[in-house]
């Protein structure tokens, strides 16, 4: 029995070419994220943490709250850049995502013009973690009482550039300058302290230390009585 050669289905890259790729990477399972709204709740927050990060370009939000919703605003400017704003579809969704209509057109006018000519494979977006406020758990019951926090920012924006998890120091930045002169103060106070104890040091007067052999010797010979020789007495 001859069976015939399998099907070859070339379905796979025309279903690839109808969503846009993301750069960013979504975690598959679905995050526990306490909501007591549910389902909706969430939503709404997703929904403004989009609509703050269109209008703002750098938010600090929690980390994972923010990382969630980093996905969502990566697709609305994917779609925003491959259909524009005359494709009806593209702007229902950009009113859903963003309910504050006056930054609608800045999805548009403003960040489609920035990632048009945007390099392939960098992700719109950049999320980076806060430091941790110990502060914030001095009177938490639990450790995980506190949510750490994150910084959700869309890349190009004016705003001076926060340094990344594996930036080097750049020793222009005002805040190293500061450091690097508090330093060299402290070092130079220390070694005036230095100078001023080793100045006293060497004004007290140190006794003088005799040998003990020689003191003893010294001592015998005080103590003795003289004797007068024959030759002295004639």
């Amino acid at each position: 029995m001859v069976f015939p050669p399998p099907i070859k289905v070339h379905a796979a890259p025309k279903l690839v070419n109808l969503v846009s790729k993301l750069n960013v990477r979504v975690l598959p399972t679905r995050r526990r994220l306490s909501q007591p709204d549910g389902p909706e709740g969430r939503l709404k927050r997703m929904r403004n943490i989009v609509t703050a990060l269109v209008k703002n370009e750098r938010i600090e939000v929690r980390y994972h709250s923010g990382d969630e919703a980093r996905g969502y605003a990566e697709r609305l400017i994917s779609e925003a850049i491959r259909y524009g704003d005359l494709h009806k579809p593209t702007m229902d969704l950009a009113k859903f995502w963003i309910h504050d209509e006056a930054a609608v057109p800045k999805l548009f006018k403003v960040l489609v013009p920035r990632y048009k000519q945007w390099p392939s494979g960098l992700p719109y977006t950049r999320m980076l973690k806060a430091p941790t406020n110990i502060a914030d758990y001095m009177n938490s019951t639990s450790l995980y009482a506190q949510h750490l926090f994150g910084v959700l920012e869309l890349r190009g924006n004016p705003f001076p550039p926060l340094p990344g998890p594996f930036a080097k120091p750049h020793p222009g930045a005002i805040h190293n300058v500061l450091l690097e002169e508090a330093r060299k103060e402290y070092f130079r106070s220390q070694t005036n302290i230095e100078k001023q104890a080793e100045q006293q040091t060497q004004a007290v007067p140190v006794p003088d230390e005799e040998d003990p052999l020689e003191q003893m010797t010294h001592n015998l010979l005080s103590e003795s009585p003289t004797t007068e020789s024959p030759e002295s007495k004639k």
